[in-house]
């Protein structure tokens, strides 16, 4: 039995439904969903590093790379308008501490998500300042 099968004597009767209609995505989410993949493979990386045959040190700031970057980053990717940048710029604040405390460790792996995290949070708050422009509110 097949769901959208034409009737027994006739021919198919095209649908007359409206498609629905699709926004697109604002400029800035590839980039704050790139940051939330690199911020998350970076921190897997940490987390090994820590409970590996090796393990690096236990400090605050390698705790800090092992449990911050990845909320962040999903939460300036999926966060609503006035959060998602406040969660970009505190995900700036901890890969770059991170990074300069860790430099010698995990940090550098953080650089990427870093970078990506800063662009995508720059086009942010070019988006923002374009709707407030326009006088759409968010």
């Amino acid at each position: 039995m097949s769901i959208d099968s034409a009737p027994a004597g006739g021919s198919p009767v095209a649908s007359t439904a409206v498609p629905p209609v699709v926004s697109p995505a604002p400029p800035g989410w590839p980039w704050r969903r790139a940051a939330l993949f690199l911020a998350g493979a970076a921190q897997l990386i940490t987390i090994s590093a820590l409970v590996g045959a090796d393990p690096i040190p236990a400090t605050w700031s390698s705790l800090l790379l092992a449990v911050a970057p990845a909320p962040l980053a999903a939460a300036a990717a999926f966060a609503p308008a006035p959060a998602n940048l406040l969660a970009a710029v505190a995900g700036i604040v901890v890969l770059a501490v991170g990074i300069v405390a860790q430099v010698t460790f995990t940090g550098l792996f953080f650089v990427p998500a870093l970078v990506v995290l800063a662009v995508g949070a720059v086009k942010l708050w070019r988006e923002r300042g374009l709707s407030a422009a326009e006088g759409v509110s968010r």
